[in-house]
Formats: C-alpha cells, structure tokens, sequence
C-alpha cells in the first residue's frame, strides 16, 4: 500500500467533500421533484416549480448567512477581539501562517474560558476571523500553538468556513421542506390521490407517488444530517493535512490534539450549532463516542494518527 503524503490526503479529502455535496444536491433536488408530483398531480412542471422555490428559499437564506453568520458566532461564543500587544507571540504565530499559507491575517479573538479549543469563522479570506480559548493559548508550546493556528488557517484557506455554512442552510431548508410537506398531508392530502375514477392507473401511480414523497421526506433530514457530518469529518482531516504542509511539523498538531483530548473542562459557551466549527467536539458527551455516522469531529486518537504519518 502506498504512504500517504499531506498531497494526496488533500485530494482524497477535497474529492470526498464534493462527492458527498453532489449526494446532497440530488436528495435535495429529488424531494422537492417528488413532493411537486404528489401536490401536482403529477404535473412535472409543478414538481421543477416547487423544486426551484426550495432553492430560492435555500438561497436567500444563505445570502443572510453569508453577510452576517460570522457576528452572530463570535457573539455566541462570547469572544472578544485582541490586538498584537495583547499577545504578541500569538500575532507572531499567526503572521507566520498566513505567510505560509498566502493568506490575510485574520482577525484574531480570545475566549475567556479555561477549556481548551479553537476555531476559525468568517466568509472568505478576506473576512475571517480565528478564537482561541483562553485555556488552550496557556497551555500550548509555541509548536503546538503553531499546528492550531495552521489548522484554523487551513480551514480558512480551504473555505471550509464557507461549505458549513452551506451545508448548514441546505439541511435546514431540507428539513423546513419535509416538515412543510408532511403537514400539508393533513389538509386535503387525500383527494390528491384520487385524479380520476376512471384512471385506476394513474391513481395508482399517484399512490405510489406519494408513498414514495412520505418515505423519502422522512428519511431525507437524516440522510441530510450523516452527509453534513461525513463531510465536516472529511474537513478536519484536510485541515489537520493542511497544518501539517504549513508548519512542517506534524508533531505541533500531534501533541495539541494530544493534550485537547486530555482535556475535560465544559466549554460552557458550544452549542450544538457551532461545534462542528471547533477543532475538537466541545460537547463532552458527543466526544467520548464519537465514532458513528452523526459525529461531527473524527476520534482524535484516528486524527493524531494520520498527522503522524506522515512525519
């Protein structure tokens, strides 16, 4: 078996994470197409319309977290933006990475919380922004400080700030659509299925139809939610890969993610909606069984071992 190189598990990553938007897209597109043939009678051009409004709906949406997603989580977690005098050596290591890794130099924000973690938000390069906790810049060796930093700027350099965000409003607008479509059962649902009496084939065609609508707009947030944490999973292997092709070092990151996993402090700030953005899964619970399919972070003990890899 050939030894992977940080290059090759870049283009692994990357090439997963588009396959895994491409499944999405077509549950996406499949359910709305579905739902407009049960609503529509079988109308196909009704089935594309209802299609195309979810995805206006999904794309407004986004539009709003484009511009304004960033504030609202560094709000939420209770960060507060530094300035080099600070913390000097932590401008210093970041300098470094962005020089590395051409890219700005993000804003950079403290959390002042003894637990140990990490992450990067923002748009674009151009727009992002890094936090760490208190607790993990005081622990951290300039080394280990500096795989964090080179980790959070990959993510930033990958826009994988940008894909969660994304995936994020696709699942919501998926859901919102399955939710919409099943209550909608309830008011008039039942002379849908009865086109014409005269047409027993088509009426049960439109029975399957919508058999198939209520299976598929059940099954389909999940399906959407192991696909939006498959893919959060593949990042933070591409971003460890990309710490490591920034700092020549695999054994900075190795040892922060060795003490990160140590770590037992609640990050009393993480909620379910913005830990997929950390370098660790903040929520403890999550954390020690983090190995099925709706994990949002890779066991650590599977990360450290890839970085080291390829030392």
């Amino acid at each position: 078996m050939p030894r992977e190189t940080f290059h090759t598990l870049i283009a692994r990553n990357k090439r997963n994470s588009w396959l895994l938007i491409a499944c999405f897209m077509v549950l996406f597109l499949g359910l709305g197409v579905l739902i407009g043939q049960v609503w529509g009678h079988g109308d196909m051009m009704f089935s594309i319309l209802v299609a195309a409004i979810a995805g206006a709906i999904a794309f407004i949406a986004t539009l709003v977290s484009y511009f304004g997603g960033a504030s609202a989580v560094l709000g939420m977690s209770r960060a507060r933006q530094i300035q080099h005098a600070d913390d000097p050596q932590l401008f210093n290591v970041v300098e470094e990475m962005c020089l590395a890794g051409g890219v700005p130099l993000p804003k950079i924000y403290l959390i002042d919380d003894t637990a140990m973690n990490a992450f990067a938000t923002g748009r674009n390069p151009a727009n992002a922004s890094v936090a760490i906790t208190l607790g993990l810049r005081e622990k951290l060796t300039r080394d280990e400080l500096q795989g964090v930093m080179a980790h959070e700027l990959s993510h930033v350099r990958n826009y994988d700030i940008l894909f969660a965000m994304m995936m994020a409003v696709m699942v919501g607008t998926l859901v919102m659509l399955s939710q919409v479509f099943m209550r909608s059962l309830w008011f008039g649902g039942g002379s849908r299925r009865r086109r014409s009496n005269n047409d027993s084939g088509g009426g049960a065609a439109q029975l399957i139809m919508l058999i198939a609508a209520i299976v598929l707009a059940i099954l389909a947030p999940i399906l959407a939610r192991v696909i939006q944490m498959a893919m959060s999973r593949q990042r933070e292997y591409l971003a460890d890969a990309g710490a490591v092709e920034l700092t020549r070092n695999p054994h900075g990151l190795a040892g922060a993610l060795s003490k990160l996993s140590g770590d037992q402090e609640v990050l009393e700030v993480a909620n379910a909606a913005t830990a997929p953005m950390y370098i660790v899964q903040p929520i403890k619970k999550f954390e020690k069984r983090a190995r099925g399919a709706l994990d949002t972070h890779p066991p650590v003990e599977d990360r450290i071992a890839r970085i080291l890899q390829l030392a």
